[in-house]
């Protein structure tokens, strides 16, 4: 079993920069894949980044070159800096963790992000 905490996030205006963490406990997160996901009201939930446990990353378009994605084995946190952030990135966003075949997941609890002047 993982567990996962999400912090850092709130409300910041247009342009802004946030930076979100998770950490995991219950388990090292080394193996795992890790990733943000995001749900805006009335919204699915999408994929924002993710990370695998080689550290290939993949972004969904809407965030390429604002978000960085990043993890830290050591203490078993992954980060999601985002810059340049919009009124659209307005959301929960939420950690999750995967691993095995067939895959097992972990979801955080979620955190507000708003973006709002």
């Amino acid at each position: 079993q993982v567990q996962l905490v999400e912090s850092g996030g709130g409300l910041v205006q247009p342009g802004g920069s946030l930076r979100l963490s998770c950490v995991a406990s219950g388990s090292e997160i080394s193996q795992y894949g890790m990733g943000w996901y995001r749900q805006a009201p009335g919204k699915l939930r999408e994929t924002v980044a993710f990370i695998t446990s080689y550290a290939d990353i993949q972004y969904a378009d809407s965030v390429k070159g604002r978000f960085t994605i990043s993890r830290d084995n050591a203490k078993n946190t992954v980060y999601l800096q985002m810059d340049s952030l919009k009124p659209e990135d307005t959301a929960v966003y939420y950690c999750r963790a995967t691993i095995g075949i067939p895959r097992q997941e972990y979801w955080g609890q979620g955190i507000q992000v708003t973006v709002s002047s």
